[in-house]
C-alpha cells in the first residue's frame, strides 16, 4: 500500500501567505534575521486542547517552512498548579501532531537569570518591593476610566528595596506578604503598565527546582525574558496578549539581556546555548469553535465532576481526547490550515473540523464491514453450513490498498434499520416481498419475517444465484444495496458511538440560570455490541477504518485488544447536525 498524500505536507500544499508569514519573509529578505526562531510555550497546568493545536501548527509550521528552529518551552512559573503528568502529555501531543522541537527548555531553567534581571531593575530604580495585599493592589490599580494611585511603598530607596528583595529570596517573609513590582506608570491608559508584579512569595516546591526558590516570577516577566534568552525572533501569541505587548517590550528593553551577558552567565556555565536577542511579539486570533468549551477551568470541572470519563474522553476537545476518538493528526493540521491566521476573532463551525477529519480519513482509511444494530438474515436457498470466501477491495478509490478475503455464509447479520415492515416513501432497502442487493454478493428477496412480539428477530430470504458476481444477471438493477457480516465468522465488538459533547452552539453562554453543564448532550455517547468482519478485529489500536455505510471509526488506543475489539466512531459519513 502506498502512503496516502498528506494534504498539509509542505512539498505538495500551496504556499501559505498569512500576515505572520509575510512578516517572516520580509524580515529574512531585509537581513533583519539570518534565520527564524520560534517557540511553543505551554504552561504545564493542564492538558492541551484543539486551540493549542493551531499555535503548535503555526510555530512549528513556520520553523519547517523557513528552515528555522523551534523550541518547546514549558512556562513553569506557577508550581502550585503544575504537574509532571501535564508535561509528559504535552510532549506526547506535540510529537503526535508530527513535530519535533530543536530544544526542550523550561522557564525554570532561567530562574537565576530572572532573579539577576530583577535585581538589575531594582538597582536602576525601576522596581520596588511593595507590602500591599492583593486586595489593596486591586484597589490602588484604578479602572479603565480612572488612573491608579501610587503604592505608599513606591518610593522606597534602592538600598531598602535590594535588602527586602534579597530577604524575599532567602525565604524570610510569609507567602503573599510582599511582591516585587515594576515602577512604570500608575496613570497609564494600559492597566498592564500600572506597576505590574514581577515576583511573588510562594513557598511551594517546584517539580524541577525543588525547594530552591521561595519566590517565583510572574508570567509576563518570565515569558518575554525566556524569549530573549532563546533568541526567539518572532514570539507568536493570541490576541488577548496584545495589550501586554508594551509590558513585554518594557521588560525586554530594561533588562536588556542581549546587551548584558553577565546576567545569563550561569546558563553559559551550565552548558546552555544562549543566543540572546530582542524578540518581537506578534498576535493572532485564537481558535474558537462552536459546540465546545476550551476553558481549562471548565474542562477540569468536567473531569473532576465525572461528567466525562477523563482528560482523554473522546468527546473532550483535548488533544488526548481527539486522538483517542481517532482524529488523525493530519486532520488537525489541515484544520489549522483551513482556519488560517488572522487578526480578526471569528467563530468556526464544528462541521469544518469534521469535514477535515472526513477528508483525511476518506483517503487514508481502509474499508471494512460491520453491523452495529444487528438482525439476522437467513438465505434459505443455500444449504446448511454453506460458507465461502469473497474478495473485497480495501479501498474503492485506491487500488494500492489491495484487497482482502471476507467470509460469507448462509446466515448473516444486517443492520436492523435496513429492513422495514411498513416502509415510508422513498425507502429503498429491504421490505417484505422486496429485493435488495447484498454488497458484493447478489440480490436477495425477503420471503418471511419472524417476530417475537413486535420485534423482528429473523428475516428469511432467498438469494438469486444469477445475480452473483460474474453471472449473467449480475447487472440486474435494484434500488438498494446493504452491507452485512457472516454470522458464523463475525467477531463481537464494542462500538462507542460518539457525538458532540454539547447540544447548543454556545455552551459558554450563561443565561436563564443555565451553565455549560446544562447543555451537555445526553446522546454524546452510546455504547453498542456490534459484529465486525474478522479482518477488522485484527486491526491494531489507533487504526482508522471506514465501516461501510456507517462512518469512520478508530480502534480505541486504550481498550482495543486481540479478541476484544473496541471501536470509537470518529465521525459520521455526512454532517448529521446540518439538519438540526
Amino acid at each position: 500500500m502506498t502512503p496516502t498524500p498528506d494534504p498539509t505536507d509542505a512539498a505538495t500544499a500551496p504556499e501559505k501567505n498569512d500576515f505572520i508569514r509575510q512578516i517572516v519573509r520580509e524580515d529574512l529578505a531585509s537581513g533583519k534575521h539570518a534565520a527564524v526562531r520560534t517557540r511553543f510555550p505551554p504552561e504545564p497546568n493542564g492538558y492541551l486542547h484543539i486551540g493549542h493545536a493551531k499555535s503548535i501548527c503555526l510555530n512549528f509550521g513556520i520553523g519547517r517552512e523557513f528552515g528555522g528552529l523551534v523550541n518547546l518551552r514549558f512556562d513553569d512559573t506557577n508550581p502550585a498548579k503544575e504537574d509532571p503528568e501535564y508535561v509528559e502529555a504535552i510532549k506526547e501531543d506535540v510529537h503526535w501532531l508530527g513535530f519535533e522541537w530543536a530544544e526542550l527548555r523550561h522557564a525554570s531553567d532561567y530562574f537565576e537569570v530572572f532573579y539577576r534581571g530583577a535585581v538589575k531593575l531594582v538597582e536602576q530604580g525601576l522596581a520596588y518591593v511593595c507590602d500591599l495585599s492583593a486586595e489593596q493592589v486591586r484597589e490602588y490599580r484604578g479602572t479603565l476610566t480612572e488612573p491608579g494611585r501610587n503604592s505608599p511603598f513606591r518610593d522606597r530607596s534602592v538600598e531598602e528595596n535590594l535588602d527586602l528583595f534579597r530577604r524575599m529570596r532567602a525565604g524570610e517573609f510569609a507567602d503573599g506578604s510582599r511582591t516585587l513590582r515594576a515602577k512604570i506608570d500608575m496613570a497609564s491608559g494600559n492597566i498592564n503598565l500600572r506597576d505590574p508584579a514581577i515576583y511573588r512569595i510562594k513557598k511551594v516546591a517546584h517539580q524541577n527546582t525543588g525547594d530552591a526558590w521561595p519566590i517565583y516570577p510572574m508570567y509576563d516577566y518570565a515569558h518575554c525574558l525566556s524569549d530573549a534568552l532563546e533568541g526567539i525572533t518572532h514570539s507568536l501569541c493570541t490576541l488577548e496578549f496584545e495589550d501586554h505587548r508594551p509590558l513585554y517590550d518594557w521588560f525586554v528593553d530594561k533588562v536588556d539581556l542581549a546587551g548584558d551577558p553577565p546576567l545569563y552567565q550561569p546558563l553559559v556555565d551550565a552548558g546552555f546555548a544562549v543566543p540572546a536577542a530582542k524578540p518581537r511579539q506578534i498576535e493572532f486570533s485564537r481558535l474558537n469553535i462552536n459546540y465546545t468549551v476550551m476553558s481549562k477551568r471548565k474542562l477540569l470541572a468536567l473531569v473532576q465532576e465525572g461528567l466525562v470519563a477523563g482528560w482523554d474522553d473522546p468527546r473532550m476537545p483535548t488533544l488526548q481526547g481527539l486522538r483517542r476518538r481517532g482524529t488523525p493528526a493530519a486532520a488537525l493540521r489541515l484544520f489549522s490550515d483551513r482556519v488560517g491566521i488572522s487578526k480578526q476573532n471569528s467563530l468556526i463551525d464544528y462541521s469544518v473540523l469534521e469535514g477535515c477529519i472526513r477528508e483525511v480519513m476518506d483517503a487514508a482509511a481502509p474499508r471494512r464491514l460491520a453491523v452495529i444494530n444487528p438482525v439476522k438474515l437467513v438465505l434459505g436457498n443455500l444449504p446448511e453450513g454453506h460458507a465461502e470466501t469473497l474478495r473485497f477491495p480495501n479501498h474503492p478509490k485506491d487500488t494500492s490498498f489491495g484487497d482482502r478475503e471476507v467470509p460469507f455464509s448462509r446466515e448473516l447479520w444486517i443492520e436492523r434499520e435496513d429492513f422495514m415492515e411498513v416502509p415510508p416513501k422513498g425507502f429503498h432497502r429491504l421490505v417484505p416481498g422486496g429485493e435488495v442487493r447484498l454488497r458484493g454478493v447478489g440480490i436477495v428477496r425477503c420471503e418471511e419475517v419472524i417476530k417475537s412480539g413486535d420485534e423482528v428477530t429473523e428475516l428469511r430470504c432467498t438469494l438469486d444465484p444469477l445475480t452473483r458476481t460474474g453471472m449473467e444477471g449480475a447487472d440486474r438493477k435494484v434500488k438498494g444495496t446493504i452491507h452485512w457480516v457472516s454470522a458464523a465468522h463475525a467477531v463481537p465488538a464494542e462500538v462507542r458511538l460518539y457525538d458532540r459533547l454539547f447540544n447548543v452552539p454556545d455552551p459558554d453562554r450563561d443565561e436563564d440560570g443555565k451553565t455549560y453543564r446544562d447543555h451537555l448532550n445526553p446522546e454524546s455517547v452510546k455504547v453498542v455490541q456490534a459484529y465486525v468482519e474478522p479482518s477488522a478485529a485484527r486491526l491494531p489500536a489507533e487504526a482508522g477504518v471506514q465501516f461501510e455505510r456507517l462512518g469512520f471509526f478508530t480502534a480505541d488506543r486504550r481498550d482495543h485488544a486481540p479478541g476484544r475489539p473496541v471501536f470509537n466512531r470518529t465521525v459520521t459519513l455526512r454532517d448529521t447536525w446540518a439538519k438540526k
